[in-house]
């Protein structure tokens, strides 16, 4: 039976999408209420009308499709997909609320897993935040029904005219550069889709250059800046850089927002501090490489490349002239792939979130269970337990936490009285404001005192003289309004050190990738360095001059995926749009002729971002350490992506263990590799790997696997409990004494340990240890039949 179409039966689905609209529009009212700016929110509907048309449009024919093969299907299944995508627009505008971003391309920057943390941290659960995706939806559907019962008195033809107009108007009126006043869906999938035009862009051709390594130059044309503000000793010094997490200068010294940071605030005035600084990236990811590497970004972000290309860096140069290295930080340091690059490089000692053991206090679980880690209090305090003064200089880095959602930290209280004082006595700060985001500035309080007792404690060290401490944010944090797209980037820079000759502050623009050109210049000119021939550094180093300007061609990498941000000489290119420097990192919109330039010079580094990261160009002699990786054949990678389709991490774990419990040990081991990878210290996949070679009887790699699980996470008892079998079924029953014992004193706890420490002091003819062991067991456990049948074994 052949059916035919028209306006009039199609009626239903005009209806649903005049509703999707309609909801698009209220959730705008809502996005926008505090605020409310009555051209704002006709720039918003506009767009709105768009994003919902073009949605009924692309939605048509599948409606019309499944109408044919059964009258009702296309319509319940319209309204299905309709709901799922008012629900998506709805987190979209939450996401957007707290971060003050749209989301974008970043999407496709993250790991399942790596988004999930970042949310979980950022959102407690509750009935009431899960409200909305109820209701929401249900008004959508409530309208499609009031249409559906009272649509006759509206004329269709009208309606569907009134669709298409209102729609087209977006096509005659520029919106689409303000992210802000643009769809949430919308943006979305533009973005995604202006990135991967952006990486096709970059790689056009043949991307080759007239250089084969484009960085590579003499060492001696990065000039040494900061000999003339230190005392030059024989010793070579200690270096220690404090990232702060979320720390912008909007918060600090002279900033918008100033006031909470008193001590750093102090520090402004006695170092060497650049006032117009900024970071590479709007979000921690891009910390390291910049700071520590003067790296490219790759596509989405220079850790998120797998392989790392070749490159050096400053741990791998002070590493090659007898710096210890160490990086210490409070959470997972195999977030963002982090601990992949420090290890590439050689790094020493990294001091996690694994790490800490008992005496340090995490901050406390969210509703959901999740907690980022040890706050900034704790991270120091280990950090002072860890560093060693044996005359061995050293290279220091730290990470800091807490000034990061949920905002949680130790005797929040105390803080949020000192806000309310401060609010008191400072008049030009904005009560309601402040109000409104007291816990950040309650938290920016806890950070600063946090850095000044911990600068307090080390100046009682005797290496405090022969230190230079290098103090930066990673980017601005995110959930307090800011003023413009730069103000995401700016943050403070200090050089701190009792060293120092004589301090200064510069207005000079520079960023975190001229930080290791400078250093490094510094470090070999003036001290007993190997000399580098080339280098190989994306910035040029830090500019001294006191007055503003800026020698820099400064790229940006707002989120993962997205490289719209750049700052050439006093101008700064953002989406599209021109806009000029002053003095004070402030901007306004310009129509300079300059815009061709700078538009072609942020197109050839877009070029030279691709050309580096893909074809492996960046340097041809490293001094990095780098460390094995598991690399997979081809045949290798077919099964893997067979075995893991559509598979998280997590799930490829079950799915190994599962292997093994099947006796498939070859290709467990091979999806541990992989997941291994991407997440060296996941714990329960490293011991799974360990336990399988021992059960094929290779107990020597078990061993290897399995003691480098208790080096990178020493609480985590499974790891323990496998090595005592490997020595028990290789007859090292020394070797399990040993490590029972290191167990116990990580203060791992676990039963099994315990019996297993007991049986191994029997097979060494210890009747005495292993007599009170498992006495203290059965204590405990008194109805234990197999701690009781041991206990008689033992008498006799």
């Amino acid at each position: 039976m052949k059916m035919k179409f028209t306006y009039k039966n199609s009626l239903e689905y005009i209806y649903s999408t005049v509703s999707l609209i309609l909801i698009f529009c209220l959730l705008s009212l809502i996005e926008i209420f505090k605020t409310f700016d009555l051209q704002a929110f006709t720039y918003k509907v506009i767009n709105d009308f768009f994003t919902g048309t073009l949605i009924g449009l692309l939605f048509f024919p599948l409606y019309l499709i499944l109408k044919y093969i059964k009258k009702k299907l296309g319509i319940i299944v319209i309204r299905i997909l309709f709901s799922i995508i008012v629900i998506i627009q709805l987190g979209l505008i939450g996401y957007s609320l707290t971060t003050h971003i749209n989301l974008g391309a970043d999407l496709l920057g993250y790991s399942w897993s790596d988004m999930y943390t970042t949310v979980t941290a950022s959102l407690s659960l509750s009935f009431l935040l899960i409200l909305p995706f109820i209701v929401v939806p249900i008004i959508y559907l409530g309208l499609n029904w009031v249409f559906h019962s009272y649509g006759e008195r509206i004329n269709p033809k009208i309606l569907l005219l009134a669709i298409l107009l209102f729609g087209s108007l977006h096509l005659f009126i520029n919106t689409r550069n303000k992210p802000a006043l643009q769809n949430k869906l919308n943006f979305l999938f533009s973005d995604i889709i202006r990135a991967k035009n952006d990486n096709a862009l970059a790689s056009q051709g043949s991307l080759s250059f007239k250089k084969e390594y484009p960085l590579e130059q003499a060492s001696k044309n990065t000039k040494d800046v900061l000999a003339p503000f230190f005392n030059i000793g024989e010793e070579k010094p200690n270096v220690v850089f404090i990232i702060v997490e979320g720390l912008g200068s909007d918060f600090i010294d002279e900033g918008e927002y100033k006031g909470f940071t008193p001590y750093l605030d102090s520090l402004t005035s006695k170092s060497l501090y650049w006032e117009n600084f900024v970071s590479n990236a709007g979000r921690t990811f891009g910390a390291l490489p910049s700071l520590i590497g003067s790296l490219p970004f790759g596509q989405n972000g220079f850790m998120e490349l797998n392989p790392l290309p070749k490159h050096n860096s400053l741990i791998s140069i002070l590493k090659s002239n007898g710096y210890a290295t160490n990086y210490f930080c409070g959470d997972e340091s195999s977030f963002d792939r982090k601990s992949n690059f420090l290890e590439y490089n050689g790094i020493d000692k990294i001091i996690d979130i694994n790490k800490f053991g008992p005496g340090y206090i995490k901050t406390k679980e969210n509703s959901g269970g999740f907690s980022w880690g040890y706050p900034d209090a704790e991270i120091y305090r280990k950090t002072l337990s860890e560093i060693k003064d044996n005359k061995q200089p050293r290279l220091d880095i730290i990470m800091t936490l807490t000034n990061h959602e949920p905002f949680d930290f130790p005797s929040k209280k105390v803080y949020l009285e000192k806000v309310e004082r401060i609010i008191k006595t400072k008049p030009y700060l904005e009560k309601n404001k402040i109000d409104e985001y007291k816990d950040i500035f309650a938290c920016l309080l806890y950070t600063d005192n946090s850095i000044q007792n911990f600068m307090k404690a080390y100046a009682k060290r005797p290496d405090y003289a022969n230190t230079i401490f290098i103090i930066t944010g990673d980017h601005r944090l995110i959930p307090v309004p800011q003023k413009d797209n730069l103000s995401r980037f700016h943050v403070p820079f200090y050089i701190y050190s009792p060293m120092l000759k004589k301090t200064a502050k510069f207005k000079s623009i520079s960023s975190h990738s001229d930080v290791t050109p400078s250093l490094v210049s510094f470090l070999t000119n003036n001290y007993k360095f190997n000399k580098l021939e080339k280098t190989t550094w994306l910035g040029q180093g830090l500019d001294t001059v006191r007055a503003f300007r800026n020698i820099h061609s400064i790229p940006l990498m707002r989120y993962k995926g997205s490289i719209n941000d750049y700052i050439y000489k006093e101008y700064f290119y953002s989406d599209g749009i021109m806009f000029k420097i002053d003095e004070n990192l402030n901007i306004s919109q310009t129509d300079s002729d300059q815009i061709e330039v700078i538009s072609n010079s942020f197109t050839d580094f877009k070029r030279l971002n691709a050309y580096l990261t893909t074809k492996n160009k960046i340097t041809s002699v490293a001094t990095s350490f780098k460390k094995p990786v598991y690399e997979f054949t081809q045949q290798q990678l077919s099964t893997i992506k067979k075995l893991t389709k559509g598979l998280d991490r997590d799930q490829i774990f079950l799915l190994a263990r599962d292997l093994a419990f099947k006796k498939d040990r070859e290709n467990s081991r091979l999806l541990c590799n992989y997941i291994l990878n991407d997440l060296p210290n996941y714990g329960d996949v490293r011991t799974l790997k360990g336990r399988t070679l021992a059960w094929d009887g290779d107990y020597k790699n078990a061993e290897i696997e399995l003691l480098e699980v208790t080096n990178r996470t020493p609480f985590y008892g499974d790891s323990y409990l496998a090595l005592m079998d490997v020595y028990w079924w290789s007859g090292q029953n020394k070797k399990a004494v040993k490590i029972g014992q290191k167990a116990l004193s990580n203060k791992i706890t676990d039963a099994e340990l315990g019996y297993k420490l007991a049986q191994a002091y029997n097979r060494m003819n210890n009747a005495k240890d292993s007599n009170r062991i498992i006495d203290s067991l059965i204590k405990i456990y008194p109805t234990n039949t197999e701690y009781s049948n041991f206990k008689k074994s033992l008498k006799k």
